[in-house]
């Protein structure tokens, strides 16, 4: 009977990784009718900010930027809210460009600001070589 219980609570377990390895918003390319959206959780793994990771989702259509979102982390709210004003600089602007451009990042938030940048220029890398 030990044994039992023991494979079901295996299976349990291992069923559980799997529904989260397959939950919605974790795949790196997906779109919403004539929009690509990037989410750099994967692809930014080892990019942080002052205090851990700082995934974005890159809104792009007809090969521009639509919108940057910053997905939940872990960063300090008062300061992520002056970094998060940069994203604001991308959009509208060509993938081409965007993954050029040198935008500077905001004072006193200078980790989480680098943390965006990278992952935008990610993103937007990762998007032009796989869309």
């Amino acid at each position: 009977m030990k044994g039992i219980k023991f494979f079901s609570a295996a299976v349990v377990v291992a069923g559980s990784a799997m529904l989260l390895s397959m939950m919605p918003g974790d795949e790196t390319i997906t779109h919403e009718g004539d929009t690509t959206i990037v989410n750099t959780r994967t692809i930014g793994k080892g990019v942080r900010g002052f205090k851990g990771n700082t995934p974005l989702k890159i809104y792009i259509r007809k090969n521009k930027v639509v919108k940057v979102e910053a997905l939940q982390n872990r960063e300090t709210p008062k300061f992520f809210a002056k970094a998060k004003t940069l994203l604001g600089k991308y959009e509208g602007k060509s993938v081409a460009k965007a993954a050029k451009m040198n935008v500077d990042g905001v004072t006193g938030a200078t980790y989480s600001s680098n943390a965006l940048k990278k992952n935008v220029q990610l993103g937007l890398e990762y998007y032009k070589t796989h869309k």
